[in-house]
């Protein structure tokens, strides 16, 4: 029974023991040791919430607005390849889910149905992430198509100009089920939509298809392309992130992939505010990795995030239950979020500010910082 999860890691805990170990270790897996996957979990945890009393906090409202679009609470599902593995309803089920709790999806590239498909389920907005294709033709088509669909923005990620070592995947000789393609991908046939066992899996695919030159220039060309604001996904560092806004970039997300590539990277919450500092008003910034937590939100907004992304708990849900087990999922990190956000004597996401937060040890910033 659901009721009997309480938190996200039940939910995690139930789904794997029902997947096969090679879905079960592409889900959950990271990159070499894993040492970026754990710190982005810990990472959370050594940052500590200086809470406000004496707040009238009877009266709450958790919405905000990323990039001109209202959601009901400043969570969103970040783009995980192959739902249809965690549940045959795949990204529809997500999508509905997601509807239902008052947010927006954002669609990987590699999901298994069509974007037009997913759109129709999104009614709180869809967003669609984007690799680029060492063919330009297949990149300008999903730039195009995600337009045509009805997206509300583009998410380039970034960090992935070849493919991490993921050593579980390769322990599992993991290959992608031939009857579950990468339905955006298969106007161009099966070579790029159906990835065939022996062909390396994940690294492989990113291998011989993405784009390792990718650059400035490259995202000049996908923002001069489309008229959706377009966001960088893969940033940590503040340079980075002001040279991608300098080219046309509208949205920073702050991530490491969820551990999956660079295993030496730092947690994308010790990274967060030295990048929200730089970027200040010139673009939004979101944060993913690790959050698992609603007091995690709260420290991701005082740190200069507008809103925050999660995606391995969203499968975790979708393994257990489907539609329902998002709904689920996203219902309990609301109402945690919900707590925490009071607890600490705020009654919007615009109230919470820098002074909420410092590492363990360290004083916070004085009252005053606004979040962003």
């Amino acid at each position: 029974m659901m009721e009997d999860l309480l938190n996200l890691a039940d939910f995690e805990t139930a789904a794997l023991a029902r997947l096969p170990a090679g879905i079960r270790d592409y889900y959950r897996g990271g990159a070499n040791d894993e040492v970026a996957l754990r710190e982005n979990r810990a990472a959370w945890e050594s940052w500590q919430l200086h809470y406000r009393v004496l707040r009238d906090v009877a009266e709450r409202d958790l919405s905000t607005t990323v990039l001109g679009h209202r959601i009901d609470w400043p969570v969103m599902i970040a783009p995980t390849a192959y739902h249809r593995m965690a549940h045959p309803d795949g990204e529809l089920a997500t999508a509905r889910a997601a509807a239902a709790s008052g947010t927006a999806m954002v669609l990987s590239t590699l999901s298994n149905t069509a974007m037009e498909d997913v759109v129709r389920e999104s009614s709180r907005g869809l967003w669609f992430q984007l690799y680029v294709y060492k063919d330009r033709g297949i990149t300008a088509e999903l730039i195009a198509r995600a337009e045509a669909a009805g997206c509300g923005a583009i998410a380039v990620t970034v960090d992935a100009p070849v493919g991490g070592q993921r050593e579980r995947d390769v322990r599992n000789a993991f290959a992608y089920p031939a009857d579950l393609p990468m339905s955006n991908l298969l106007p161009r046939g099966p070579r790029y939509a159906r990835p065939e066992l022996g062909d390396g899996g994940f690294m492989g695919y990113v291998n011989r298809m993405f784009d390792p030159s990718l650059g400035l220039r490259d995202l000049e060309w996908i923002v001069g392309r489309t008229r959706l604001p377009v966001l960088v996904k893969g940033v940590a560092r503040p340079d980075d992130a002001l040279a991608a806004i300098a080219h046309g970039a509208g949205g920073i997300i702050v991530s490491n992939h969820g551990g999956r590539q660079l295993d030496a990277a730092p947690a994308t919450v010790d990274v967060l505010g030295p990048v929200a500092d730089a970027v200040g008003d010139r673009a939004v910034v979101l944060v993913d990795g690790g959050i698992r937590r609603g007091a995690d939100v709260l420290r991701a907004l005082a740190l200069g995030a507008r809103a925050v992304l999660v995606g391995r708990p969203v499968l975790w849900g979708l393994t257990v239950g489907g539609e329902a087990g998002v709904r689920r999922v996203l219902a309990l990190l609301r109402h945690e979020f919900d707590v925490a956000l009071a607890l600490c004597g705020c009654r919007t996401p615009a109230e919470v500010d820098r002074s909420l937060v410092a590492r363990r040890g360290e004083r916070p910033p004085a009252a005053g910082g606004s979040a962003r």
